[in-house]
Order: C-alpha cells, then structure tokens, then sequence
C-alpha cells in the first residue's frame, strides 16, 4: 500500500469562495504529485458558523425567535454567497445546505420549548457548521478536477457519550474509516470529511470539544495509518510569539512535542495537545502550514527526543486572569491546606493555569480566569468559614486583572542564568513580575504580570530568541 495523508483545512482557510479555491489547488496540486496512494482532507466550518450557530440556540433558550431567524439567514447567505462564486449550478450542494439550515431552525425551536439547550442539543445544533462546509468544498475540488464526496464524520468516528467533549473509539474508528474511506480512496476519490464531530456507537451526534477539528484529523490519521496529517491554517507554522505584539516574530522549522503542548496551554493559537499525542505517538510527520501562503515549509512537530535547538523558542501570553490568595500565618505547618483550597476551586468547575507558593507555607496563589472569580472565592470562603472565623486564615483575595506569560523552550534545562536573563530585561523595561512558577521540566516559566504590560513583556522576552 502506497502513502498515506490526511490534510485538515481550518474555519478561515474554508472562509469564503477565494479561500476554498485555494484549498482545492493545493489539494489538486498534492493530489496530482502522485506522491499519495489515499488523500483524506478534513474541514472546519467556515469562519464564525460555530458560533453563530451556538448563538442561536442560547437565542432560543432566551424565546428571542427574530435573533434565530437572523441568524439563520446569515448562516444560509454566507453558504449560498460561496457556492454561487463556486458552482452555481451545483443543486445537491445547495439542497444539503438549506436542509441544514432548516434542521437548525428546528433544533432551535424544540431547544425554546424546552427552555434549555443541554449538552446534547447544542452538539447536535453545532455539528451542523461542517456539514456545511464538507459539500462546499468537494463540489469546489470536483470544478478543479479532482473527484471528491463529502463524508460525514459521524459515519466514521465512534465516540463516547460524554457530549461536547466526546473521546474517540479508536478500534471502532480504524475499522469504519477503512470500511467507508478505503474504497473512495481506492477509486481514485478524496473524501472532504466533516472535522470536530463523531457519533456515539447508537448514532448520536457528538462534537470533540476544543480544537475538535485538529483532533478528527489526528484521529483519521491514526485509523488510516497514515504518513503524513498537514494542518493548514492561516500563519506560516507555529512562530515565535505573536506578530501582532512582536513584529520581528518568526516561523519555527520545527518545535518538539512538549514545547507545543506548553504554548496551546498558554494561549497561543497552535494545536491542542489532544490533537499532537496520538499522531506523535505514531511516529506520524505532524505539519503546520498556511493556506494562504502554501509555498512556505510550515512547522514540524517533533517527538520529546532530547535534542533542543536554542534555549528560549517561543513565548505567549494568556489575559484575562487574575490572582487568588489564600494567606495566613495559621496555614503554617497545617496538613491538607492545599488540598482542600484545590478541591474547592474544582467544584466549581474552574481549571487553574498557574500556582505559586511560598515554602513558608503561610499563602497559596493560583491563577483562574477572570470570570470564575466570584465563583472561587466565594467556595474557597465557604471551605474555610471555621478558619476565617478563627483567624488562622487572614483572607482570601483576588487580585485585579493580569496575565501570565510564559516562556518556553526545552532548551532551557541545560542553559543556566535563564531565569535572571528574563528578569534583566522585563526590569529594563519596566514590567513588574508578580509572581513566577516553573515546571518541573524547566520546559516553560511562567510570570504573572499586570495585564497592561503583558505586550511590553513579551516583546522584551522576545529579544532574547536567538
């Protein structure tokens, strides 16, 4: 059996007419290499569909019908608008279209019944945006001479039922992938497979959870055993910061696994670990590129192999947190602090981004977004109201809106002064660190600082990437 790749376009690359276009070209020009014996592409929705498709049905919940009905115009018109630039005559495209619009509108008024839109009903409302997009672009690959059928995902990859974060059945997956896209392939066929959704083994749709679409590739990747999963996006690969706070940003060639996996966590727009493990752990060559700009090599994600290229590779900043504390000098020596002020922050369903605490054990800080913040103070209180009363804890607080920038680069482990070179040049420029966390890897550190200076921060941590 020859080679195997699996290419996934994301939202802006299947955008709009001109975007398709270029995806279908380089499909064709991939596809005409000869270079691939099977070619599986799996698409995103086109760009904003999700969340106008999410609006509507929180819309719903709110009775707001006019919100739903505009809504549901917007999705059909953008549809509609690409498909007329692409193939105007292409009336089964436009038929898959306007039934799932109107399976929307359907959705959305069973969820204003009801009153609520449960975990379920939002995947089924949400899935609908690839099934959208997946006709769109075989008809658009079909006009630039490479045969194509849109394949619904949920005919391919078995999930669970954990619903908005469903995890895939592998076993299942391998043998329906083979069973449903092995003979497209075998004829000479490229399936366009709808990305971030799956279906329970019943049938019931479910959607992958974050970076869902990324993930459904990885996942075909695997089950196909395939050589190759491009991820084609709208920058030239991963880079070394953001190029709109950082203007002398760059492409990395390359970027190991745990150093990608640090910068998805910490808010730079690249792949979700979820999605690197699987493809990684297969030896699979996982790519980034850009659509739009496809001459460019991208970026390769490579195995943790312990060999590290420069001591800083990248730093990115996630706003919108802020600080809790939890101080007082009766903490000292208390067992189970900790782990009580952790398990009340879990109940309420809030992921932590950062901790720090001194070893005098008199505070804890952790990060939590800005949001969760009434809700984490308010269960840490309640924890400890007999602690509060008694003054062994002083106070819980939160601190005013700040950001955690993170360092990351492998290389950073064998290089020593790091630490005091960050520090050397935020204090040259004038950015206070509030508080500092490190892994046990030394593969990132992690700084909070006030959310006005994170750009000055990244930029000044930026001229130390050599």
């Amino acid at each position: 059996m020859g080679k195997t790749l699996v290419m996934k376009f994301g939202g802006t690359s299947v955008g709009q007419a001109a975007a398709i276009r270029q995806v279908a070209e380089i499909v064709r020009r991939e596809h005409a290499s000869g270079a691939w014996a099977r070619l599986v592409v799996v698409v995103s929705a086109m760009s904003k569909v999700t969340d106008k498709l999410l609006a509507g049905a929180q819309a719903a919940v709110r009775g707001e019908v006019a919100q739903v009905e505009e809504l549901a115009g917007e999705i059909r018109d953008q549809h509609l608008r690409a498909l007329g630039e692409l193939a105007p005559d292409a009336l089964k495209v436009k038929e898959s279209i306007a039934a799932s619009v109107d399976e929307f509108a359907a959705l959305c008024h069973a969820i204003g019944i009801l009153g609520e839109a449960t975990p379920r009903a939002l995947d089924a409302v949400a899935s609908l945006g690839e099934r959208m997009s997946a006709p769109l672009v075989a008809v658009a690959l079909t006009q630039a001479g490479v045969e194509a059928v849109a394949v619904d995902a949920a005919e391919v990859v078995v999930t669970d039922e954990v619903y908005q974060a469903a995890a895939p059945d592998m076993a299942a997956t391998q043998t329906r992938a083979e069973a449903r896209l092995g003979p497209l392939c075998l004829a000479g066929q490229v399936p366009v497979v709808t990305g971030f959704i799956g279906a329970t083994p019943h049938g019931v749709v479910t959607t992958l959870g974050r970076g869902g679409s990324d993930f459904s590739a990885a996942i075909l990747g695997v089950a196909l055993q395939a050589d190759e999963v491009w991820i084609w996006t709208d920058v030239d690969g991963v880079m070394t910061a953001d190029p709109r706070i950082v203007p002398e940003a760059r492409t990395l060639p390359d970027l190991m696994f745990r150093e990608m996996s640090e910068l998805a966590f910490y808010g730079a727009k690249v792949l979700h670990p979820k999605t690197i493990r699987p493809v990684i752990e297969r030896k699979i060559a996982l790519w980034v590129k850009n659509t739009f700009n496809a001459a460019q090599p991208g970026t390769r994600i490579l195995p943790d192999n312990g060999v590290t290229h420069g001591m800083i590779r990248a730093v990115t900043a996630f706003k919108g947190q802020r600080l809790v504390t939890v101080e007082g000098r009766g903490m000292l020596g208390v067992p189970g602090i900790a782990a009580r002020t952790f398990a009340a922050v879990a109940r309420t369903g809030t992921s932590v981004a950062m901790i720090s605490q001194a070893s005098s054990e008199q505070s804890i800080c952790f990060s939590v977004p800005q949001s969760s913040v009434a809700a984490v103070t308010h269960a840490l209180e309640d924890e400890f109201h007999r602690e509060l009363a008694r003054r062994d804890i002083d106070r819980i607080s939160a601190s005013d809106e700040f950001a955690i920038v993170t360092v990351v680069g492998a290389g950073m482990r064998h290089t020593p002064g790091i630490a005091g070179k960050i520090f050397g040049v935020l204090g040259a420029a004038g950015v206070n660190v509030i508080a500092i966390a490190q892994g046990s890897s030394e593969c990132n550190i992690s700084l909070t600082v006030a959310a006005s200076e994170a750009d000055a921060a990244m930029r000044a941590i930026h001229t130390l990437i050599e």
